[in-house]
Order: structure tokens, then C-alpha cells, then sequence
């Protein structure tokens, strides 16, 4: 039976890039899952009461192009997706990747199979900064989305911090998301947290 779940996501967020491995790593290898992959700007997140959301100020964040860049790819093609937003968390979390770098998010989607020329005419267009600020405000309006990684089931948005990613273990990668699953609808569990990280 398919699974259905939305997951958060901002490049920045070193906790996201260890959730997303788990999730693209097993959709590549044929986890019977339907994502939808929900961009949520940290920055918009601690915008101060009274002043402007970051979509209408962008050049002020950090994050913002490459979760447009992922928008665009996102909504041009899921498959490629997966490969440019491994690619892009990759480049962020372990190799300290400048987000606003275009040339080489431009090289990530080509690598990708996209048409990053296309794509970026895209973004530069606006489209994809305005999915992001529809979507983000929609899940914390319905959902009280407030960071990331959040997976959404149904009615329920539920915010996951894993330790270690998937590092291409496709089994460890089914498992973990299935097990996060499982424990989303386990309805009597509503906060399981360690007081230190485990050792």
C-alpha cells in the first residue's frame, strides 16, 4: 500500500539534509511512497513581527534561490528532482556550498538532466518564489509548520530530527522512513524527545 506524506525542506537545515537523504534514497530504489516535497523558508520563519516577508525582500536571505532553483526542478520534472536536491543538500552539508552560488546550481541541474539555462529563466521569472510563499504560508496556516524537516500526514505535521543519513543504504533508508511513519500513526504518541544526544 503507497504511503503519502508531505516532507519539508530548506537547504540550510543540516537536520533536513539527513531526512531527505533517507527519502530520496529510498525513492530511488522503489519505496512505494508518494512525496510531496514542501519548500519552507527559514528565513520567512524568524521574519520580526511588522516587517516584510522574505518573498517580497529575497535578496536578503540566504536560502531563498536555491529552494526557488528547487521549486523549478521540482515542478519541472520529480525524477530529476531527486537527483539535483541530493545533489544541492550534498554540496551545502559537506562540502560547506555557498546556496547562492547560480553557476553551480546551474551545474547540479545539468548533471540532473535539466535544462538549467530553462530552468533559471524560470526562476528569474518569479514563478518559484511564488510557489514558496503560497506553500510555506498554506502549511504553517493549516498545519503550524514551523521548521524544518516536518513530514505532513493527513491532519498531522510532525517535526523529525535523525542523527545519520541513509549513505546510499537503500534497506536502512526504507526502514527509517517507514518507522518514522509507523510512529506518525501510532495515535496515542505525541512527543518522544531524548534530553541529550544519544551516544
Amino acid at each position: 500500500m503507497t504511503r503519502a506524506f508531505g516532507l519539508t525542506w530548506d537547504y540550510r537545515c543540516p537536520y533536513a539534509r539527513i531526512a531527505h537523504d533517507h527519502v530520496v534514497t529510498g525513492l530511488l530504489a522503489g519505496a512505494d511512497w508518494n512525496v510531496t516535497f514542501l519548500p519552507f523558508s527559514l528565513g520567512q520563519s524568524h521574519v520580526e513581527p511588522g516587517m516584510p516577508p522574505i518573498w517580497e525582500t529575497p535578496h536578503l536571505d540566504s536560502g531563498i534561490f536555491a529552494l526557488q532553483v528547487g521549486v523549478a526542478a521540482r515542478d519541472t520534472d520529480a525524477e530529476k528532482f531527486l537527483r539535483f536536491h541530493h545533489a544541492t543538500f550534498e554540496y551545502r552539508h559537506t562540502r560547506a556550498g555557498n546556496l547562492n552560488d547560480r553557476e553551480r546550481l546551474a551545474g547540479f541541474l545539468s548533471e540532473a538532466g535539466f535544462d538549467a539555462d530553462a530552468l533559471l529563466a524560470t526562476v528569474d521569472a518569479g514563478g518559484p518564489l511564488r510557489t514558496i510563499a503560497d506553500e510555506h504560508s498554506r502549511y504553517a496556516a493549516s498545519h503550524d509548520v514551523w521548521g524544518v524537516p516536518t513530514f505532513v500526514v493527513r491532519d498531522s505535521a510532525i517535526f523529525v530530527r535523525l542523527l545519520d543519513p541513509a549513505n546510499g543504504d537503500a534497506k536502512t533508508a526504507i526502514d527509517t522512513v517507514n518507522r518514522i511513519l509507523d510512529n506518525i500513526d501510532w495515535p496515542i504518541l505525541n512527543e518522544f524527545k531524548h534530553t541529550s544526544v544519544p551516544r
